[in-house]
């Protein structure tokens, strides 16, 4: 039983009974001597898709989920749906928009390294890979000898995402980001 200072994104534990996808995390200290932490998650119910908020303490332990985990890869997305292969049985399966969020900024055609969350067989949730390698398709001009120093600029990714990007990079060049943090972590 993991504690909730232990829970990700992407996580799924047992709240009264029913399995939960965990959306987001939010971290609270609180200022007090002796306070303890507090983590609050934003939980969507696998089954009914219901969104609740709830708080626990850092050392409150948790329930895991009785969740079976897939890897599949991304194959494409059309309108609001959004198909993926099981890997080992190649059956497809479609995710709404809603069930992805802030996932869809991340996810090219033919993206592997994927785990799917099924619940009684049924798929609910992805988890994406810790990284993963898009295009830069617009950004400011590279300058040149820019590569001694700190500066950044905006650049905007192949999945329409935008990142904070070294100056010395340009349109076309591929670079690794981070999925849980949405930044840039090298090039390709």
């Amino acid at each position: 039983m993991p504690k909730a200072n232990e829970i990700k994104r992407g996580a799924a534990i047992e709240v009264e009974g029913e399995p939960y996808v965990v959306r987001d995390v939010e971290v609270k200290s609180p200022s007090a001597r002796g306070a303890s932490t507090l983590y609050k998650f934003r939980l969507v119910n696998a089954r009914t898709q219901q969104n609740i908020d709830r708080q626990f303490k850092g050392d409150d332990f948790l329930k895991d989920a009785d969740i079976t985990r897939r890897k599949v890869q991304y194959l494409y997305g059309a309108g609001d749906e959004f198909t993926f292969m099981d890997d080992e049985d190649y059956s497809q399966f479609t995710l709404n928009r809603d069930d992805l969020e802030d996932q869809l900024g991340y996810l090219v055609d033919g993206l592997g390294g994927i785990m799917a969350l099924l619940i009684d067989g049924v798929p609910v949730a992805v988890e994406l890979p810790a990284a993963v390698n898009l295009e830069i398709v617009d950004t400011a001009p590279a300058i040149k000898g820019a590569s001694a120093s700190a500066r950044s600029k905006t650049a905007r990714l192949s999945t329409g995402i935008e990142v904070q990007i070294p100056e010395y990079l340009e349109t076309g060049e591929v670079i690794r980001v981070n999925t849980e943090t949405g930044k840039y972590m090298s090039r390709a």
